[in-house]
């Protein structure tokens, strides 16, 4: 692969990647793709901040059974906001809004995105949902204390401030869809010539996939979200039974999107492990046709398999078994991943840096969170776990050991060349092993207590379970140490790390590792042309032998 990059090599060339100017002002109103990026970056890692120590809270409290620190109502409304910062300003956004929004062009041999105005308003919609969210804590009323979900009827009846939280919901809706739009516009158009669909990076296929379903499905949730809005503001009998409304079918209409939702979470980050693990097993990743189409492949199944999360509302045999039958389907295709992955690292010369620790992380992780999906995915299993806390454990497998393990591989990975900064090695380690323990401290007592019939959402529960929740707890402990730990060492590499103009440091083959670090204001003095693919087999991968077998 051959690119004419800038000639502006080195450290200097920070200034032209900061952009048209310094200050506030010229960032927020900046149209660089790497500039918004970053600024959804900051947001993010604030939002996620207050996430984490909403959850602390919580873990705090269920200590012991009784009133610890809080009472119910508080409880219910730490709960709530806990989950929709986490999914809506942090996981859902997480992986394509940050590096997608600073890799996606550099990766495809592009300047920018296709609408640098729209990603720019998406940064702000993105910005004013998420205050709003965290405003509405403080108005009269009281924070939220539906749960993430929004359940009717209680939603509707509900005194404390549903409206703003739906309506932040409803606006970083409106900021996926048009990042989604953006992306898609940008892979379809700007590729570099001689850059095919099957020489572009993986992480670039995910962010394709994912894209779509941003297009696509988030507009469901839209519409029932501002539905509800008019249910309470108007007294329109939609969903609350009361007023001859139907409640399953705002589940229906919830998780219609709100399960794609999941892969447009865990998609990108399955790219981001595509790109890490053959950088550091120093291979071509195995099987790559098979990877970008499975992308393809969950985008379409994760889309249709909605309804498992509502085998206990009385649907009937059939809709269940069908429902059942695809959830096993989907996993097909995720099984294929982690195949190829593990197929890429043998035999592999491995180098076990901080991003690939991660991404060795995301793989087990992910798996026990698929495997749990599985079991919840048969339905005289799921009569029994269904709303304990057994689907928790689940679900955070699934998406803090899968996205979140992503997006801080991800991290780890682009920081050198997104801030031209080096990282304490070390200290990277030390974070993820105290973060990977931690993790499953906390989370994997929640499946035997779950199993045993702890119910979720609860704010007390009886004796027996008490020993699960205390380990649970301290799990939470350390979890946050390692993260204080990782964050604080990438606080440390921006204000004082050794500075680096190193190109390609970790010895990647896209051409992100092909511009000066950082890149440079439009990336490329000149658009690249591909003359080679960088998924071919090199002859320090396989025997010739070996490569005519394999074909």
């Amino acid at each position: 692969m051959t690119s004419h990059s800038s000639s502006n090599n080195g450290y200097e060339s920070y200034l032209d990647y900061r952009g048209k100017g310094t200050g506030l002002k010229a960032w927020i109103f900046s149209t660089d793709h790497k500039r918004i990026g970053i600024l959804y970056l900051i947001a993010m890692l604030i939002f996620f901040a207050v996430g984490v120590t909403f959850g602390f809270l919580m873990r705090l409290e269920l200590i012991a059974p009784g009133k610890t620190i809080m009472d119910p109502q508080t409880y219910n409304s730490i709960f709530t906001l806990h989950g929709i910062i986490m999914i809506f300003l942090f996981i859902i956004p997480g992986l394509p809004a940050v590096f997608g929004n600073f890799f996606l062009p550099i990766m495809i041999g592009a300047k920018d995105v296709s609408f640098p105005r729209i990603n720019l308003l998406s940064w702000w919609l993105f910005l004013i949902g998420g205050l709003l969210a965290i405003v509405a804590v403080f108005l009269p009323g009281g924070p939220v204390d539906t749960g993430w979900t929004f359940y009717i009827p209680y939603s509707v009846r509900t005194s404390t401030n549903v409206f703003p939280a739906l309506l932040a919901a409803f606006i970083l809706g409106f900021s996926s869809i048009l990042t989604g739009l953006n992306f898609v516009t940008t892979i379809h158009r700007l590729r570099a010539p001689g850059m095919g669909w099957f020489k572009m990076p993986l992480f670039v296929w995910s962010l394709y996939s994912t894209a779509w379903i941003q297009v696509l499905a988030t507009p469901i949730v839209g519409i029932t979200l501002l539905l509800v809005i008019f249910e309470r503001a108007f007294g329109f009998g939609i969903f609350d039974p009361a007023l001859g409304g139907d409640p399953v079918l705002f589940q229906h209409l919830f998780w219609i999107y709100s399960h794609p939702a999941v892969y447009i979470m865990i998609i990108p980050a399955m790219g981001v492990i595509s790109e890490i693990i053959p950088v550091f097993s120093h291979r071509t990743i195995f099987g790559y046709k098979f990877i970008a189409f499975s992308s393809i492949a969950i985008a379409l199944f994760g889309s249709l398999v909605w309804a498992h999360h509502m085998f206990t509302v009385g649907m009937s045999g059939a809709a269940m078994f069908i429902f059942s039958l695809l959830t096993f389907l989907v996993a097909i295709p995720s099984a294929v991943k982690v195949f190829n992955w593990v197929s890429t690292l043998y035999k592999g010369s491995i180098s076990t840096d901080p991003p690939l620790l991660y991404a060795l992380a995301f793989i087990f992780l992910f798996s026990i969170g698929g495997f749990t999906g599985l079991i919840q995915g048969s339905l005289s299993v799921n009569m029994h776990i269904h709303d304990t806390s057994f689907i928790v454990a689940h679900f955070h497998y699934v998406m803090f050991g899968g996205t979140g393990f992503g997006i801080f591989a991800a991290l780890h990975y682009w920081f050198p060349k997104m801030f031209a900064r080096k990282y304490n090695m070390k200290r990277a380690k030390i974070g993820f092993w105290i973060l990977f323990v931690g993790f499953n401290v906390l989370y994997f007592p929640l499946f035997v207590m779950g199993w045993l019939g702890m119910p979720r959402r609860y704010y007390d529960y009886l004796p027996e379970y008490q020993i699960y929740h205390f380990i649970s707890t301290v799990g939470s402990w350390i979890l946050i140490t390692g993260l204080i730990i990782m964050f604080g060492n990438f606080i440390y590499a921006l204000l004082k790390g050794e500075k680096t103009s190193e190109v390609n440091p970790w010895g990647g083959e896209t051409l992100e590792w092909h511009v000066p670090t950082p890149p440079p204001l439009e990336n490329f003095d000149e658009i690249p042309v591909i003359e080679t693919d960088p998924y071919q087999y090199k002859d320090n991968d396989l025997s010739q032998a070996e490569v005519k077998e394999v074909n």
